[in-house]
């Protein structure tokens, strides 16, 4: 650096320096404009390499799965053009109950608040990263006392505007790092919406499974109560000797059978909503949820016909994944720009003087250039090993990649060939209640005319009471199926509710 002019020095010397100081800021700019052009030529990624997920192109199913199953309400259906394409989570739910519990969820939730918040920081850390393209501009000022000889004490007062250590980017590798932060913040946003995405899944599968729990316990509570009622006649019916003491205690066995259901399933179903409460984040109110349910929360019909397995490309997932490929390749742009020189720019026009009131007077200004050139020649092999290391995880995001795209195509294929079967077991299930009830009905009537005994009608109970509990969870597995669907699709594709 070139030495800052004292104020108390000769005329000459100050007629000298006046030179330079009208040259200097034009010569700074002229750097800086060079140095940008440089910096924007080129830089060292190589190609991002193709992904081969080796998927079919359509889906192992038929293209359209099976409409809505026999007895469901028409309400909140979409026409097969539109499908599941622009379905937002308001239109594909149609519980208002649910729907204020996801409202809820996605206010309150701490998993998806976290989500947010690594979102801010990923944008935060590419601003970081993004500013070291731009020179760092700023103001400095000094004041220096040294010791001269004897008593005499030497001042020095200096403000100078300069830029400090500014690389010129001429191979990339700042550049390239820019763009490793920016596709890692896409990948974060990618992340936040798959958060979102399972977090409205669970909800919905956390209330469908609760509902459930309550819908069987109503179930066992209603069949105890029957049972009892038939326990106290068949007792009165043992004091006149119109049974025989082994009915009486088949008849207690049943109703303690049907209280231990009961129990348990209002254990289950208090654990259902203590669950419910952690993923929505907030007080659920009770009295707000009405006491019977319908287990039909989707009004979704049918997959539209030949949609491709492409789409699987616009799930959260597969996207925060891509991005992280990108991210990968970006640094290997870097690991290849270090094995070139680089340029570092290092410049300041002030003033400086040793009296203070002297600091802005003429003569006093100066001005300093400094580049510095540096060319790696030995590192003892870092230089190769940082690029193998960025070209392993360059190929590791991208068979990350392949993997969520395989993934994807599973999920879809698995809730596409349980779409048609559940609701085929839905209709025989229905069947076989109105048979058990039957069944049920003849076997009372046979018992009451003393031609069967009581474990045949308890038999037949059993029947129907099994049944009615197999109906419950076959309509929740249907519309649990559904919101899986739903969620491996990529929530609709495309989120337009308001």
């Amino acid at each position: 650096m070139i030495a800052p002019t004292p104020a108390g020095s000769s005329s000459g010397a100050q007629r000298a320096a006046r030179p330079r100081v009208r040259a200097a800021a034009p010569r700074l700019v002229a750097g800086a404009a060079i140095a940008f052009a440089l910096a924007g030529c080129t830089t060292l990624e190589p190609p991002v390499p193709e992904a081969d997920a080796s998927i079919p192109a359509q889906w192992p199913l038929p293209p359209t799965t099976a409409g809505a199953a026999q007895g469901e309400g028409t309400q909140g259906a979409f026409e097969a053009p539109r499908g599941m394409v622009d379905v937002g989570w308001r239109d594909f739910f149609v519980d208002a109950t649910l729907e204020r519990l996801i409202e809820q969820a996605l206010v309150h939730n701490r998993d998806l608040r976290v989500a947010a918040l690594n979102v801010e920081r990923a944008q935060a850390l590419y601003r970081v990263q993004r500013a070291e393209q731009l020179p760092a501009v700023g103001v400095q000022g000094t004041a220096t006392r040294a010791s001269g000889t004897g008593p005499q004490f030497r001042d020095q007062y200096s403000v100078s505007l300069g830029l400090a250590a500014f690389e010129i980017d001429l191979f990339g590798r700042v550049r390239s790092l820019s763009r490793s932060a920016l596709e890692q913040y896409f990948a974060t946003e990618s992340a936040q919406r798959s958060v979102q995405l399972s977090l409205i899944a669970e909800v919905a599968n956390a209330y469908l499974t609760w509902i459930a729990d309550r819908e069987s316990t109503r179930v066992a509570q209603a069949a105890l109560a029957n049972r009892e009622q038939a326990l106290d006649l068949t007792r009165k019916r043992y004091q006149y000797g119109a049974v025989s003491a082994l009915d009486v205690s088949q008849a207690e066995t049943s109703v303690e059978q049907a209280r231990t259901d009961a129990s348990r399933f209002a254990g289950q179903a208090a654990q259902d909503l203590n669950a419910l409460r952690l993923l929505v984040g907030a007080p659920i109110d009770e009295s707000a949820i009405p006491d019977r349910f319908d287990l039909t929360v989707s009004g979704l019909r049918a997959l539209p016909a030949g949609v491709p397995s492409e789409v699987l490309l616009r799930r959260p997932d597969v996207q925060q994944a891509e991005h992280r490929l990108l991210s990968a390749n970006a640094n290997i742009g870097a690991a290849r720009a270090a094995f070139f020189p680089s340029i570092r720019l290092t410049g300041a026009i002030g003033t400086a003087s040793g009296d203070l009131s002297g600091l802005f007077k003429s003569g006093s200004r100066f001005w300093t250039f400094g580049p510095q050139l540096n060319l790696p020649i030995f590192q003892g092999g870092a230089l190769r090993a940082n690029l193998r290391v960025t070209q392993a995880e360059r190929d590791i995001a991208l068979a990350q990649y392949e993997q969520a795209i395989q993934a994807g195509f599973r999920e879809v294929a698995d809730a596409l060939a349980l779409t048609r079967t559940l609701s085929e077991q839905k209709a025989a299930q229905l069947a076989l209640i109105a048979a058990a009830r039957r069944a049920e009905e003849l076997s009372q009537s046979r018992y009451e005319a003393g031609r069967d005994s009581y474990l045949v009608l308890l038999d037949a109970q059993r029947t129907l009471y099994g049944a009615r509990q197999s109906l419950i969870a076959m309509q929740l597995a249907e519309q649990a199926n559904r919101v899986t669907l739903y969620r491996v699709l990529g929530g609709g594709w495309a989120e337009r509710s308001q």
